[in-house]
């Protein structure tokens, strides 16, 4: 006899993997597109641009494809999923989160 899956193991997962993607995000749109059965297809008309992504802006790319696929309606990105692309966008580049300047801040202190 089989028991139902409780509704926090359904909801918990989808929340491990974005807070995966947020410290890993190439490894997560790379498991996203192992296992997301069409996930990345539906959000993107060319191979090229999730690749692109893959390489340049990661978290973008996976703010991106969750506000096509899970946000709005088909082919469509609400208000919400443009300023989730936008901070992503941010934290790709750097600007938030202290990137390189922290980075070659802290260096200074330790050397």
């Amino acid at each position: 006899m089989s028991r139902p899956v409780p509704a926090a193991t359904l909801f918990g997962m989808p929340f491990v993997l974005g807070c995966l993607g947020l410290a890993f995000p190439r490894f997560v749109l790379f498991l996203v597109w192992l296992f997301g059965g069409g996930y990345l297809g539906r959000a993107f008309d060319s191979v090229i641009w999730p690749v692109l992504g893959f390489l340049f802006l990661p978290l973008t790319t996976l703010a991106f494809v969750y506000a096509m696929n899970s946000l709005g309606g088909p082919g469509e990105v609400p208000p919400l999923g443009w300023v989730l692309i936008g901070l992503a966008g941010l934290f790709d580049l750097g600007l938030l989160g202290n990137g390189e300047r922290g980075r070659r801040h802290r260096r200074r202190e330790r050397d």
